[in-house]
Formats: C-alpha cells, sequence, structure tokens
C-alpha cells in the first residue's frame, strides 16, 4: 500500500509518498494541470513498479472536486477528500508547537491515509451526468445567492426604494431604478412611465400598484448632500444593471439545469418525491451524488444531510441537539422541500403538524420533516421505485381509514 498526502494551492501542489510503515519515500512540490499529475504519476510509478495495480494507492486530499481529483479518481487511486478541520485536530494530535508548513500538511494527510482511512469518506464515484447535474445546479444557486447580494446593497444606495418597490429584482423595478436612481428624478416619475414598466414587466393590478409607487417616491424622505446622492444615483443604477444581467443569466442556467437533470436516470423517482421538481430536484442529486455505494443506509444518507439530531452524552447528563456543520447547499434544497410537501402531500403535513403538537417550533418541525423525507428518498433510490404516499405514511393512511370504518 502507498500512501499519498496531496496539500494544495491554487497554483501547486506538495506530496508526499509514505509507505505502510510510516517512511517517507518522495517528496516534492507539483505544478497544477496535466504537468504535475503526469510528474505525479511518475513518482508513484517509482515507488511501485511496472506490475503493481493503482487501487493499492490512496490519497489524502483537502478537498472533494476539481479537475486535479477527478484525475486521482480516473487513474484507479482511492482518493479521499479530508475536511481540513479533521486535518488541523489530527496535526494537532502529534505536536502542540502550533507549527505549519504545506509540506508538513501533505505529511499529514499521508499519515492519516495510513492510520485513519478506514474512518474516512472516500470520493464519491458519481456518473458523469450527476456531475454535470451538480455543475449547473451549483451554479444557479450561486447566480441567485448573487443576486440576493447585489440587491442588499441597492438597499443601502436608495432606501426609498425599498418602500416604493416590493420586490427590488423584478423586472419593472430595474427598468423604473434605471431611469431614476435618486430620490429627486424618482418623485418625478409620471403614472404612464410606471404603469408602461409594469405593464412590460407583466404586473397585475397596475393601476393601484403604480399609484402606491409613485405616492411612496413622493413621500418624504430622509436626504444627503447633493454630491452624495449623485454618487449613489450612479452606484444604484450600476446595481440595478448588474441585477438585470443576473435575472437573465439566472433564466438560463434553469433551462441548463432542468435539461441536465431530467437527463438523468434517477431524475423520474426524485420528481416522485413530495416538494421536488426540476429545480430543487436537481440540487437535492447534485449534492446527493448518485453513487449506489456512498451510503450504506438511510441513516448514513440522513447523517451526510445533516438532518438526523447528534446526541452528546457523558454521564447523566445528555443532550440531543441540531447539526450545525452541514452541506450548505444541500440543507437549502431540503428545507426548500420540506416546506412544499406541506401542501404537496397530506402524509407530510400531518406528520409537520405531530411535531408541532409535541412543542416543536417552525424550524425544527421542518428539520424533523426534512429528515423522513431523506429517509424516504433512499428507500425509493435504492429500490427503484416512484413515491406513494400510503407507503411513505402509512400512519397518517391508517388514520384516515379509521373514521371512514
Amino acid at each position: 500500500m502507498l500512501l499519498v498526502g496531496d496539500d494544495w494551492a491554487e497554483d501547486h501542489h506538495d506530496v508526499e509518498l509514505m509507505d505502510s510503515a510510516g517512511r517517507v519515500l518522495a517528496r516534492a512540490r507539483l505544478p497544477e494541470g496535466a504537468a504535475g499529475m503526469a510528474r505525479l504519476h511518475a513518482m508513484i510509478g517509482e515507488q511501485l513498479g511496472e506490475d503493481a495495480e493503482a487501487g493499492g494507492v490512496r490519497v489524502g486530499i483537502e478537498t472533494d472536486r476539481g479537475l486535479w481529483v477527478m484525475a486521482l479518481a480516473a487513474a484507479g487511486y482511492a482518493v479521499f477528500g479530508i475536511n481540513p478541520l479533521q486535518v488541523a485536530r489530527y496535526r494537532e494530535r502529534h505536536g502542540v508547537s502550533g507549527a505549519k508548513s504545506d509540506a508538513a500538511d501533505a505529511h499529514t494527510l499521508a499519515d492519516m491515509m495510513r492510520t485513519d482511512a478506514h474512518q474516512l469518506r472516500p470520493v464519491a464515484a458519481d456518473s458523469p451526468a450527476a456531475q454535470a447535474v451538480k455543475v449547473v445546479a451549483r451554479a444557479h444557486k450561486t447566480l441567485i445567492w448573487e443576486r440576493t447580494r447585489q440587491v442588499q446593497r441597492l438597499r443601502h444606495h436608495f432606501p426609498a426604494a425599498l418602500e416604493a418597490y416590493p420586490d427590488l429584482a423584478a423586472p419593472g423595478t430595474l427598468e423604473l431604478l434605471a431611469k431614476a436612481p435618486d430620490p429627486a428624478s424618482a418623485a418625478q416619475l409620471t403614472t404612464a412611465q410606471v404603469s408602461a414598466a409594469l405593464k412590460r414587466a407583466r404586473r397585475r393590478d397596475i393601476t393601484a400598484r403604480a399609484a402606491a409607487i409613485r405616492a411612496a417616491l413622493r413621500g418624504e424622505q430622509l436626504a444627503q448632500p447633493p454630491a452624495v446622492t449623485a454618487a449613489c444615483a450612479a452606484v444604484a443604477r450600476a446595481l440595478a444593471a448588474v441585477i438585470t444581467a443576473l435575472n437573465t443569466q439566472i433564466k438560463v442556467m434553469e433551462g441548463q439545469v432542468e435539461a441536465h437533470f431530467l437527463q438523468h436516470p434517477d431524475a423520474e423517482i426524485i420528481l416522485s418525491q413530495p416538494g421536488l421538481g426540476p429545480i430543487l430536484g436537481a440540487r437535492v442529486l447534485g449534492e446527493f451524488g448518485d453513487d449506489p455505494h456512498r451510503y450504506a443506509s438511510g441513516k448514513a444518507r440522513k447523517n451526510y444531510a445533516a438532518t438526523s439530531p447528534i446526541t452528546r452524552a457523558s454521564g447523566k447528563r445528555k443532550t440531543v441537539m441540531a447539526r450545525y456543520v452541514h452541506n450548505d447547499r444541500l440543507r437549502d434544497a431540503l428545507d426548500g422541500q420540506a416546506f412544499a410537501a406541506l401542501s404537496a402531500s397530506p402524509g407530510a403535513r400531518a406528520y409537520y403538524d405531530r411535531q408541532r403538537a409535541r412543542g416543536l417550533s417552525h424550524r425544527p418541525a421542518l428539520r424533523q420533516l426534512a429528515n423522513r423525507l431523506v429517509g424516504i428518498l433512499h428507500g425509493c433510490l435504492k429500490t427503484r421505485t416512484l413515491y406513494d404516499e400510503a407507503t411513505a405514511w402509512p400512519h397518517h393512511a391508517s388514520q384516515e381509514i379509521k373514521p371512514a370504518a
């Protein structure tokens, strides 16, 4: 067995090769890209010999994605994406001085492969189709998050817009902000201008909306010095243009997400789940992956999703807590599914109501529902069957039958 520690940076990799006895066999700093990967293969080949199998190589690296990781997995190596916090804790086991270097980190990673590989999760062998879904689904969500950031910035430069425009990212709002990005010019917008913008944005109740917008823009507002007002107007106009461009690209990426997701073999099963459509379903698929051997059980999938609680027990004290370390993208998608399932599934609604009746507030009850839905999804994927309301919520179904009887 050959152990490899790979401490990666933006433009290079510090690697160390170690044998199963802990002897350091080779060290090198390799460039990022094909040239560096070729040199790494050569270093491994020198130690293994021509007849050895690539499966006898374990590589520890502090990431589970990227072209470098994909190339390592494609070569047949067992690749372990390790959380940097785990690496830091392992380093502290062998030294308390706080000293740190890239070469030392590569040594730590190689040593973890020697002693703790059985405790670590190898990089999932997801199909190219699932990887493609993950790429476009993440890009789509990133654009949405970026739009939210830009809208928050816009709020600071034109506070009156918050009262006048309910949705600062709406096309009609952005058109009006581009025309009138400061309080003085906004107050001069005519009813015809506002109505035309709302009509182009296909808004309803245009007359009432236009009147409300004009009233808010003409109301009394706090004023800044003219130079500051002009500067804020320039920023507001620029942000409106950025948000408009983001809206366009979000729509483009939405089409890409749907196209890639619907081509995946698991799409039909995922779409059968309550609360999941093409966009949320793509996010769930991309973050969970489609490696059939990645999750040994429904509990393992729930733990990865961080919907299941953790228990801290010491002596007579026992505390059950929510998991705060989690995949933000997956957790966001599962929260969205759970909320949508409240209206899409009677069984899900009944389960949520029972949690609330136990005294849980909205967020913990929704998390419990998300945890249950993850287990249902795991069962459907494992058995290759579509979601069935009666099978998923037998307790709720039996309660409906009793009154009828």
